[in-house]
């Protein structure tokens, strides 16, 4: 794929043929509200290989996922041997500062417990293949802090964030999970979700934790170059409270919605190409009102491209809110008709054994 055709952050690693040797340099391509994970890297930073596709969730073995994901502390960039399939007993509660870097294998968490970020910040995921997430009862489990703690009910979503902050989610591949694919909740913020497949999906992603959660409305997410669908329902994203930048995606049909809200989020949908399905709802957006005298969730289109009869109902007056990005976190949103080939490397990479991915 030509560098001219490439998003700004895969032009920023991919077209490097000594990228395995520099592993650590793609903490600084990063755009959106994450910013750069330069805190991620360093002298100081441990390098980890995950040998062993078993999981422990109380005691883990060295060499496996979870004992370089919760257990070591301080900055840690964890890669794998090899091509796994890790079934994890309990959710993974990843600790701050840790970067999962699945470029260059092709690694599936999935068929029972999926991934928790839970009070940490300065979390990289990349490049895994997550999906038939299950869920799970209360029980123990080793803490992302390397203490073991009790961890209530989970849903069974792919990865679940809670009052987690400084998040970068890129290049993964998630679909068929028993509840959501992503959820950032209970005052997440400084989030950017970048060139995901999210694919064959009811819930896919929901930004904010319920009506009543009022801490929701300092999340600011990014959400760019991503695939939603096919067989996508709704929720991509559903918002409350916050702001989200919805740019540059690629929307594969939906069934009830794409974008949805209530409690007065913001929402700039920007240049995104929304292929309305080929029967039934064309209409990209869905608002919540509760006892009718809610406002409407401020949702606003700029330079959209709407195909097969799609619509979306754009909030009337006001002013479209801007996301007022810092000068580690902006990026040239592209033109719509760019969109195609922007997200056509959208989910996890296959990268060859010797050279680009």
């Amino acid at each position: 794929m030509s560098g001219l055709k490439m998003n700004v952050i895969d032009q920023c690693w991919r077209l490097k043929p000594e990228w395995r040797r520099h592993r650590t340099q793609l903490a600084t391509c990063s755009v959106g509200y994450a910013g750069k994970m330069t805190n991620n890297i360093g002298k100081d930073v441990v390098h980890y290989k995950v040998t062993d596709p078993s999981d422990d969730p109380v005691n883990p073995k060295p060499g496996t996922l979870r004992y370089g994901a919760s257990v070591i502390q301080g900055k840690v960039w964890i890669t794998f041997q090899t091509d796994m399939r890790i079934n994890l007993a309990r959710p993974l509660l990843i600790s701050s500062f840790t970067a999962i870097d699945g470029r260059g294998v092709e690694v599936h968490i999935a068929h029972n417990a999926c991934l928790m970020i839970h009070k940490a910040t300065n979390i990289i995921i990349h490049g895994l293949r997550i999906h038939h997430c299950k869920p799970q009862g209360p029980g123990m489990v080793m803490g992302g802090e390397g203490k073991v703690i009790s961890l209530g009910q989970v849903d069974g979503d792919a990865i679940r964030l809670v009052s987690a902050s400084k998040i970068w989610i890129d290049h993964n591949t998630l679909y068929r999970c028993s509840d959501g694919l992503l959820d950032v909740t209970r005052g997440s913020t400084d989030v950017t979700v970048s060139n995901n497949w999210f694919r064959d999906q009811d819930k896919v992603m929901l930004l904010g934790h319920d009506d009543g959660y009022v801490r929701d409305q300092n999340m600011k997410v990014t959400v760019v170059y991503n695939h939603f669908g096919p067989n996508c329902n709704q929720r991509m994203p559903r918002i409350r409270h916050g702001y989200a930048h919805v740019a540059n995606n690629l929307y594969q049909g939906w069934m009830q919605y794409a974008i949805g809200g209530s409690m007065e989020p913001s929402l700039k949908s920007e240049a995104n190409l929304f292929i309305a399905p080929t029967s039934g709802n064309k209409e990209v957006t869905w608002r919540k009102s509760s006892n009718g005298n809610e406002k409407a969730s401020e949702f606003y289109s700029v330079r959209d491209v709407f195909e097969n009869g799609a619509s979306f109902a754009v909030t009337q007056g006001g002013h479209v809110p801007k996301p007022n990005y810092n000068a580690e976190q902006r990026f040239k949103v592209a033109d719509a008709t760019c969109v195609r080939p922007l997200t056509i490397s959208a989910g996890a990479l296959r990268c060859s054994k010797t050279s680009r991915c």
